[in-house]
């Protein structure tokens, strides 16, 4: 590398493996290497394909990989499902970083924790019914599974001993010190999500009672897979069979939209991670959603927080920006609508990527992670659009692919096919199709002067 920060988005599917290479940022004048998650909603092998490229770029200290911090954004499997700790296990982590909302100790987090206990035992009570359910659906239930519980576990428990480290559960409001690595000498880091108060500031100050309305309302979905099938077989005599099924019904769309609660909630205590380096200025969110504005005391959405409580950070533009959530419609801050009004979630697009004015060309970089499934609206395609206009990265993909090949994109005529001969940012699905390669790679050059 030649004095040039390097960002490699992994090709890994609907997931975020991301590696930061900061050039000559330790105090012995090496590269600073970041891992930013490793998940992916797919098979796993990516990750371990990903992992082991990975190594080739990590420098070897007494036969192991070192690989200075590893960022967990949230616990969502598309970002902590290759977190192994046998593929790591030739890895060096010299500091782990998590989301604060993942730390189970955390005392303002406690309602955060009960609602996805309670939810996490509702899906599973519904997945041991084999149920037929729509994709939308089986994908809820997925994010529950045991194994996520697994790769969670890993995160805070077994690669903080195989590494000999404790892992720092991030918030914004941190002091600096905290936020600066040892061997950190060349950049600087700046969280500004999530807020430490996650009841308050993601549920709402009337968190107690969200979660305690969940449990009364879908007591019959908070079951164990053994009490299912013992009521499926002997199910109550004072109802009949036609009320029962109508009731378990609604009970299980109440655990659903309970489950859609949670997982924004997970989303918006994503970490959000500011690096400075060298007169540049680096912007990676996680999935942080966000909403119409902000509003003190009730469930808000990480963009809308970070605004209210960090916009003096986030009223200056970026020199890059890792796009939210996959490319989702709900994760980069813009008017959905499109009709042109100043909203909050505008205005805040507008500071951070703003549009050149007269002739000028946008200078700011962007990547997103992504690939269409074939149910999901993943990613949202004037959305990428919108940040085309914003950024200089940009491809014009049906050129690049031509028409055959384009067709071959899961969703073509529905999601594809009126947008892709437009600029959009680099998408790691398509620029693996045109490359071959398992990434792609965003260089940012120092600021002049720095």
């Amino acid at each position: 590398m030649v004095d040039k920060l390097l960002i490699r988005a992994y090709s890994v599917g609907v997931g975020d493996c991301i590696h930061v290479a900061i050039p000559k940022a330790r105090t012995d004048g090496a590269d600073f290497h970041i891992l930013i998650d490793c998940g992916t909603r797919g098979k796993a092998d990516v990750l371990r394909l990903a992992l082991d490229h990975l190594k080739t770029n990590l420098p070897k200290i007494d036969g192991n990989h070192r690989l200075d911090l590893l960022l967990v954004s949230h616990e969502h499997e598309d970002h902590i499902k290759g977190c192994d700790p046998a593929w790591f296990k030739d890895i060096k982590i010299e500091n782990l970083w998590m989301s604060v909302a993942m730390n189970r100790q955390h005392p303002q987090a406690k309602f955060k924790h009960k609602l996805h206990d309670d939810v996490a035992l509702a899906m599973r009570s519904i997945a041991s019914r084999n149920l037929s359910l729509s994709p939308e659906l089986q994908d809820i239930v997925s994010r529950y599974n045991i194994g996520n519980d697994g790769a969670v576990t890993a995160l805070t428990n077994t690669l903080p001993k195989q590494n000999d480290i404790k892992p720092l559960y991030v918030h914004a409001g941190l002091p600096a010190a905290k936020l600066k690595p040892e061997t950190l000498a060349g950049a600087v880091f700046k969280v500004l999500g999530p807020q430490e108060n996650i009841d308050y500031y993601y549920l709402g100050k009337d968190a107690g009672d969200v979660v305690q309305t969940f449990a009364l309302a879908s007591a019959g979905a908070l079951r164990s897979p053994a009490q299912v099938a013992a009521l499926d077989a002997d199910p109550p005599e004072n109802i009949s069979g036609t009320d029962f099924r109508r009731l378990r019904s609604r009970m299980m769309s109440t655990a659903f939209a309970f489950a859609e609660e949670e997982g924004e909630v997970v989303n918006n205590t994503s970490v959000i991670l500011l690096i400075e380096w060298r007169g540049r200025r680096l912007l990676f969110v996680g999935d942080a959603e966000w909403n119409g504005g902000y509003v003190e005391g009730k469930k808000n959405f990480a963009w809308n927080v970070a605004w209210k409580k960090h916009g003096s950070e986030l009223s200056k533009p970026v020199d890059f920006l890792k796009i939210g959530h996959h490319g989702s419609t709900n994760a980069t801050p813009w008017n959905d609508k499109e009709d042109g009004k100043a909203t909050e979630p505008s205005t805040i697009l507008d500071a951070i990527l703003p549009k050149p004015k007269g002739n000028k060309k946008p200078t700011a970089l962007a990547v997103v992670s992504t690939d269409r499934t074939k149910y999901d609206p993943i990613p949202k395609s004037p959305l990428l659009l919108e940040i085309g206009n914003r950024v200089s990265n940009t491809r014009n993909y049906l050129s690049l692919l031509g028409e055959d090949r384009a067709r071959t994109l899961p969703l073509y005529e529905k999601y594809e096919r009126q947008w892709l001969d437009m600029p959009q940012p680099w998408r790691t699905d398509i620029e693996a199709m045109i490359s071959g390669e398992s990434f792609v790679d965003v260089a940012i050059d120092p600021a002049a002067g720095h």
